[in-house]
């Protein structure tokens, strides 16, 4: 018996959008093979698109590696980062005193930054899955 696993390490992954997606945003599963763009603090990210897609289109999805990214805020080289709102990543937050919802937001780590960028710019990530 021999086993083959469907998609092997640094190969992209083929989805379907299930909603409009810009290259470089980070995505989400939203249902059976279907992606859409991260919201803040999404857990479920699967990766960065490859490619512009529009409803129903395929879409590649990189989900390891060294990523370029867009930034929502500031993110520091040396940042671990989360998903932000429109696919984007943000700096998590600091905690001074943990609630559940600071623990929630961890499961949401996307990465550490190993590059620097401002509001709207491309950032380089470490992918953490």
């Amino acid at each position: 018996m021999e086993y083959l696993p469907v998609f092997k390490p640094g190969q992209a992954i083929t989805l379907k959008a299930s909603a409009t997606i810009t290259a470089g945003q980070i995505v989400v599963i939203t249902g059976v093979g279907t992606v859409g763009p991260a919201g803040a603090n999404a857990a479920n990210w699967i990766g960065v698109a490859s490619t512009d897609a529009a409803v129903n289109d395929n879409v590649a999805i990189y989900a390891d590696g060294v990523q370029s990214v867009t930034t929502s805020g500031t993110v520091t080289a040396g940042d671990v980062v989360v998903c932000a709102a429109a696919g984007a990543v943000s700096t998590l937050a600091a905690v001074t005193t943990p609630t559940a919802a600071d623990v929630t937001n961890t499961r949401g780590i996307v990465g550490v930054a190993i590059s620097t960028a401002t509001t709207g710019l491309k950032v380089r990530v470490k992918f953490d899955r």
